[in-house]
């Protein structure tokens, strides 16, 4: 088993609840191998300051659906904890045309009605809509997803939400929420009152704090090398993670599955 983290959109703080698990878990000296979905540089050079090891791209736009299985199994087996950081939305992917559930390479080719048992997301054209994304990922490795909302701007509205990203694929298996952004003890107090029908676990409250605010620009996050604080700012965010998640909750999900035993001669 492993989980993966995922936003609601864009800029929610995946990565900073990402990083917070992984500096938490090496401040433990865990034994963790991280995963970036997509093509994504910028969040690997982060993942790799926390963990030590490199962090494995899954895309199936450069590669393919085998290799990503392939590079997940082997290189989470060789760790004791592993975790996959999402790309924007949970479900924000590209469109394929497919054929008996293989991508190809012009939508003419595409044939005009679609094996629907496949295990994809297709419409009635047989594209598949959410290629790439982290929603893909999650179905293609079979991991339960954290959903990440930043409730900087909402209260009752976070149940709507947590409510369609649970429903709208029910292939994904959604773990809990983590709430980011959550500004006093009222507004968390909203914020579990909307919740608490719903019946989905809390895995994590992360406060509004700008001493751990990660900068960026146009490409994304600043590079890790031009970060002379970087190591402060890990410190800041092993410290948040020690208290603002459900570590009781989080540990057996984040768990490896151990390497197959070698036979006995």
């Amino acid at each position: 088993m492993a989980l993966v983290i995922a936003g609601e959109r864009s800029g929610v703080g995946k990565t900073t609840v990402t990083l917070t698990l992984l500096a938490s878990l090496r401040r433990r000296d865990r034994l963790v191998q991280s995963f970036k979905v997509g093509p994504d540089y910028i969040d690997p050079m982060f993942h790799q300051h926390v963990t030590g090891r490199a962090c494995r791209n899954l895309d199936p736009v450069l590669t393919s659906e085998a290799y990503i299985q392939q590079c997940f199994a082997h290189h989470s087996q060789l760790s004791e904890y592993a975790l996959v950081e999402g790309v924007m939305g949970l479900f924000d992917g590209v469109s394929h045309t497919l054929r008996e559930g293989v991508r190809v390479a012009s939508r003419r080719e595409a044939p005009t009605s679609f094996v629907k048992d496949k295990g994809l997301m297709t419409n009635d054209k047989g594209l598949m809509t959410d290629f790439a994304s982290t929603a893909h990922i999650a179905r293609l490795l079979d991991l339960p997803v954290v959903l990440v909302i930043d409730c900087s701007r909402l209260s009752g509205s976070v149940a709507a939400i947590a409510h369609g990203y649970r429903s709208f694929d029910p292939r994904i298996k959604i773990a809990g929420v983590v709430l980011n952004r959550v500004g006093s003890d009222r507004h968390l107090s909203l914020l579990k009152d909307s919740l608490e029908p719903l019946q989905l676990p809390i895995l994590g409250v992360l406060r509004r704090q700008d001493n751990i605010a990660i900068p960026d620009r146009h490409l994304g996050l600043v590079p890790t090398a031009e970060l002379p604080e970087l190591n402060t700012l890990i410190d800041r965010l092993a410290d948040l993670g020690d208290t603002c998640f459900d570590w009781q909750r989080l540990l057996p999900l984040l768990k490896s599955k151990p390497l197959p035993s070698s036979p006995s001669s």
